[in-house]
């Protein structure tokens, strides 16, 4: 039965996460064949109030296999936090790394991260994201509501716009009416608001994000973050720090994380660093 599967719970910057270790010899095969079902997910996800559910898989040559599901039940694309979250639950259980870095298989490739340090259970982990080749802009969309914004893959599909005020925005609104454009169909997108400000630390971004799968706003969205900092630097907003790579930090509803990348070709040698903690399930 799906409720002899022991389930975990995971917060990656407030964005919520159930876990199960479907590794061959920690599980049955059959109850997690069960676990991911459509109904069996949206009914869990509903129940506990999580942005997904995820299971961790043997994966040969490299450390494991992350398999990744909105609430809705869909799958296929990446999660930035929930990579992180995935590689904190993989440290927990004990799962070895064949070299210095954890190696994974995401949907959208394979990823490498790290824990830099852990403190009262919390590990900040930085994970490496996929390179992103091209950035559209759109100046407007077939829809009733402002949407000057940037469109772009950093393992998931997303639409970035900046606007004055995060926080004064209605974003069941805005966000939804964009995450269904036409220009989107059928796949759709996630949305996100992005707000620049200067701080002692140098610039920092409010970002909020509508999720597709979830269809409605969420704590944080890894993807949403990559990609909010990638567009930011094609709209020449100065990065918070400025080497071989650029640095923006980021403010989510949920936490602080901050996203690193080389902008050749747009973006490459990409990381998301943030925090993951196991929470009480």
């Amino acid at each position: 039965m799906v409720s002899d599967i022991r389930l975990h719970l995971y917060s990656g910057a407030g964005n919520l996460f159930l876990l199960a270790d479907g590794r061959k010899g920690h599980c049955v095969e059959e109850d997690i064949k069960a676990l991911q079902t459509v109904d069996t997910i949206q009914e869990l996800c509903a129940r506990h109030g999580t942005d997904g559910l995820m299971v961790i898989e043997d994966c040969g040559g490299h450390d494991f296999r992350m398999v990744y599901y909105n609430p809705d039940g869909s799958g296929g694309m990446m999660c930035g936090n929930g990579g992180r979250c995935i590689v904190a639950f993989a440290a927990d259980l004990g799962v070895a790394m064949k070299g210095e870095k954890y190696m994974f298989e995401a949907p959208d490739g394979l990823h490498e991260a790290e824990i830099l340090s852990t403190s009262d259970g919390v590990k900040t982990v930085r994970l490496k994201m996929i390179d992103v080749a091209a950035i559209d802009r759109h100046k407007s969309l077939a829809v009733d509501v402002p949407s000057d914004g940037y469109f772009l893959n950093t393992g998931t599909r997303h639409y970035v716009r900046f606007i004055d005020d995060v926080e004064a925005l209605d974003l069941e609104t805005e966000g939804r009416t964009i995450r269904w454009a036409g220009e989107f169909a059928p796949a759709g997108t996630n949305v996100n608001y992005v707000t620049p400000r200067q701080t002692d630390g140098g610039t920092l971004l409010d970002v909020r994000t509508f999720e597709k799968g979830v269809e409605r706003e969420t704590q944080a969205c890894g993807t949403g973050i990559v990609a909010s900092a990638i567009a930011a630097y094609t709209h020449g907003i100065t990065p918070t720090e400025k080497g071989d790579s650029v640095r923006y930090a980021v403010k989510a509803r949920g936490g602080d994380l901050a996203v690193d990348f080389v902008p050749a070709q747009i973006a490459v040698s990409v990381y998301l660093t943030g925090p993951a903690v196991e929470l009480p399930l």
